[in-house]
């Protein structure tokens, strides 16, 4: 390691400042000032990593980040390197340096009596230099196999896996039902999260590299899985979990109560230059947001952007600890309360919130919500407590409580696909469906998950394509909930 008494000399945890909020209030860009300086700052919380005999960070990564060797390099000035180590596990890091949650930083050594390394900042730095360097090139294969690859889908994992299995020398054809490629990237999280520049600069890349894509095409509707399943030697079914939790109370059908991704998807395309007629938007508004998670702080960071006149969070448990609890002890992720940029930018967030009703005028719009305290019964249910019963006055009512698994109607009715309880599709230890030459990565057999593990399973599942039309296989593939058994 470059300085054994790194974390002895720099003690303290510093991060690159967010701009000011009532700037970033103004347009849609990055919420993150990043450091004219940069490399100096950079290279000392990089130095602070121990280079561990045992890393943990590993344990918490999915991918199996190589954290103290681009540590170690970053603290040395030597960004080719360092860009070299971290490509070599992840194939985006400028998506997860910017939207991961970072569980590797909660693994973090240093973490046990110190701040963590900050991980995740020295990640995108170095994607980021690197692209200013010039040093991001496309992987052309050498050698074509004469294989050909379609995956639906074109989320992180389905982008993995088609990177993965384009530089392994197959064709390989991306098919994405909306207008542009990147999927959720692309339309779930906004540009204050994660500017689109960030996809559109790897696309490039991966053109290069010889991948198609083949957006506006919804595979099921204007293609059947089993035209495709015809047309293609593999099939890699990566669509996500797309289908949203819903909120079942009195009124859930007033006007005025959408889906998170149907606020979203329409204000992501608008803040694009593409407008969507007639899409709800939060101007002028009371806005209530039901869910706490990530999908929710995008929806208040989202409100607070347009104008509305009040936007409050609604949690049904209760505000989780702000330091780590006995119970989740060192390496594990705990569960603590954080506030995101957008919860930085204004907002209420209110915690043990139970709606039990929607408020409706005789217009059939919603006016209110009708909700009450939460309260813990003594099997471990939660119901809301009699007495505590109150209105909050709501024009627009975001219901941001996740999602329950992928779209599966199509791909069952047209190729007989098997699927779990859970509504998952149903795939092997390889990642194969119960269909032949058809193989299942990221969330749509998983269940919602983070982005690293979407680009985990997403490499995971080219390795095991390459493997089936080919015999064997030397791509990588990172330890996942499934191990891949590979031949060769």
């Amino acid at each position: 390691m470059a300085d054994p008494r790194g974390f002895l000399k720099v003690r303290e945890r510093e991060l690159p400042p967010n701009r000011p909020v009532e700037v970033r209030l103004r347009d849609w860009k990055d919420t993150h000032a990043h450091r004219a300086e940069g490399q100096p700052f950079l290279q000392e919380q990089a130095g602070r990593c121990m280079d561990c005999g045992i890393p943990f960070c590993h344990q918490g990564c999915p991918l199996g980040n190589l954290i103290p060797e681009w540590n170690d390099l970053v603290r040395q000035g030597q960004w080719a390197d360092a860009i070299e180590r971290l490509h070599a596990t992840n194939n985006f890091p400028e998506f997860t340096g910017r939207v991961c949650p970072a569980p590797c930083e909660t693994s973090c050594v240093l973490g046990i009596n110190q701040p963590a390394v900050t991980i995740k900042n020295v990640e995108v730095s170095i994607i980021d230099e690197a692209f200013e360097r010039g040093l991001v090139r496309p992987q052309v294969s050498q050698r074509l196999t004469g294989k050909t690859v379609a995956v639906v889908g074109s989320g992180p994992a389905g982008l993995a896996a088609a990177q993965q299995l384009t530089r392994a020398g197959h064709t390989v054809v991306v098919y994405e039902r909306d207008d542009a490629i990147g999927g959720l990237l692309r339309y779930g999280i906004p540009d204050f999260k994660l500017e689109k520049k960030h996809i559109d600069r790897r696309l490039e890349q991966m053109t290069a590299e010889g991948t198609r894509f083949r957006p506006g095409v919804e595979i099921g509707r204007n293609i059947t899985w089993d035209a495709l399943r015809r047309r293609f030697d593999a099939v890699v079914v990566a669509t996500g979990a797309t289908v949203p939790r819903d909120l079942v109370v009195e009124g859930r059908g007033l006007a005025g109560v959408h889906y998170a991704m149907d606020f979203l998807t329409p204000a992501n395309k608008a803040v694009a230059g593409s407008p969507v007629e007639g899409a709800p938007s939060a101007e002028g508004k009371h806005v209530i947001v039901i869910g706490g998670g990530d999908t929710g702080s995008d929806c208040v960071g989202t409100s607070l952007r347009q104008g509305a006149a009040s936007v409050t969070t609604l949690a049904i448990g209760k505000r989780p600890p702000s330091e780590r609890p006995a119970s989740q002890p060192w390496p594990t992720d705990p569960i603590l309360f954080e506030v995101s940029t957008s919860h930085e930018e204004g907002g209420e967030r209110r915690f043990l919130a139970s709606t039990v009703e929607l408020v409706g005028d005789a217009e059939g719009r919603v006016v209110a919500l009708r909700v009450a305290e939460t309260e813990y019964l003594p099997d471990g249910r939660r119901a809301p407590k009699a007495g505590t019963e109150h209105e909050i006055p709501a024009d627009l009512v975001l219901v941001a409580m996740g999602f329950t698994g992928p779209e599966t109607d199509s791909l069952v009715a047209q190729t007989g696909a098997g699927t779990t309880d859970r509504g998952l599709v149903h795939r092997g230890e390889d990642y194969a469906a119960t269909v032949p030459g058809v193989f299942v990565a990221g969330d749509a057999g998983r269940g919602q998950s983070l982005i690293v593990w979407a680009i985990a399973e997403g490499r995971a599942t080219a390795a095991a394509v390459d493997a089936f039309l080919q015999g064997s296989t030397e791509l990588p593939a990172p330890v996942g909930p499934r191990t891949v058994a590979l031949r060769g």
